[in-house]
């Protein structure tokens, strides 16, 4: 940022100088303070006042904008294991009235035949666990059972409340 001025000094006449206005700063003052006759009082005055302003100005901190994506944490892999992962409750419908709840995400040091087979004696239904290439082992069962599977997960300490996420109607 640089500002045309005509600055006196105290040898010559006044001149046209560009310069930023921080380092001009001291030397218009000093070369009021000396001669203030070349100028005037009124004028080198009102100059002192508006490079006290205009220095004001420049010793602000001036924030430039970055870049910001709004997808970096969809996009990044998150290393904990279980520290953002959620495990999602889905219901598939069938035909007519029957319908598929589906169980995702769970850890892999958990067993999924053991839940499995935990699940179906407490909900009196049949099930299985599927190979998705794309999801990993996906624990299928009979009939609406999100709200029943998410007690039972959270009862059992496989997964805390706040990492469950119920899809469907």
């Amino acid at each position: 940022m640089s500002a045309e001025l005509l600055l006196p000094l105290p040898d010559q006449h006044a001149c046209l100088t560009t310069a930023p206005i921080p380092n001009q700063h001291a030397r218009i003052t000093a070369a009021l303070s000396k001669s203030p006759k070349i100028l005037g009082s009124g004028l080198s005055l009102w100059l002192l006042g508006l490079f006290d302003q205009l220095s004001f100005m420049s010793d602000l901190d001036v924030q430039i904008p970055t870049a910001f994506d709004p997808f970096a944490d969809a996009n990044a892999e998150d290393s904990g294991a279980g520290s953002k992962e959620y495990v999602h409750i889905r219901i598939q419908q069938r035909n007519g009235r029957k319908s598929l709840t589906t169980v995702q995400g769970l850890k892999k040091e958990f067993s999924y035949n053991k839940i499995l087979k935990d699940l179906k004696k407490e909900f009196c239904c049949n099930g299985t666990v599927v190979q998705d290439p794309e999801l990993g082992q996906v624990i299928q069962l009979q009939g609406d059972q999100r709200k029943n599977v998410s007690t039972f997960l959270v009862q059992a300490g496989i997964v805390k409340k706040d990492n469950i996420k119920i899809h469907g109607f």
